[in-house]
């Protein structure tokens, strides 16, 4: 690196290298490299970069969700791991399936704050002036359509 602002923005979504590299030491040190140590310690940190590349943080906002989606799965997988062990109890399962059940509902809304902040969450329209002429009804609320075509009414309010 030659101390150009903003080298590292692929991964940390900042112009400032400093908060590019702090946010990737706390993912880096957020993960569980397993009880062998630092054996299988660079795959684990290739992923975890590689996954903050892949999500392309456009700021710091960004950055930091990122970090935290990461960090959330990798806890996750983690308790889904200890709650498979052959020796493990039932309660200690079941404690872990608990916390991976927490973890992944945190990491689905993690995923749609991105996806929300980021303009892809679900659209709102608003219609202001609709005329409905002498014979004719118009449907205020929810509507689906069944088999056919045929339209069922949820919530209806005729004009």
């Amino acid at each position: 690196m030659d101390g150009s602002p903003g080298q590292l923005k692929p991964i940390g979504g900042s112009n400032c290298d400093d908060f590019n590299n702090v946010l990737t030491n706390s993912v880096m040190q957020c993960l569980w490299l397993g009880s062998d140590g630092n054996q299988n310690m660079e795959p684990q940190l290739q992923a975890a970069l590689a996954a903050m590349m892949g999500l392309k943080p456009q700021n710091e906002q960004e950055g930091m969700l990122i970090a935290q989606m990461i960090a959330c799965h990798h806890a996750a997988m983690e308790c889904y791991r200890r709650a498979m062990l052959p020796s493990q109890s039932f309660e200690g399962r079941n404690l872990s399936l608990n916390y991976a059940n927490k973890l992944s509902r945190t990491y689905a809304s993690l995923v749609d704050t991105l996806d929300k902040h980021r303009g892809k969450g679900q659209q709102k329209v608003t219609v202001e002036h609709v005329h409905v002429h002498q014979g004719g009804q118009a449907i205020v609320g929810n509507v689906q359509t069944g088999a056919g075509g045929v339209a069922k009414r949820l919530d209806q309010a005729h004009a």
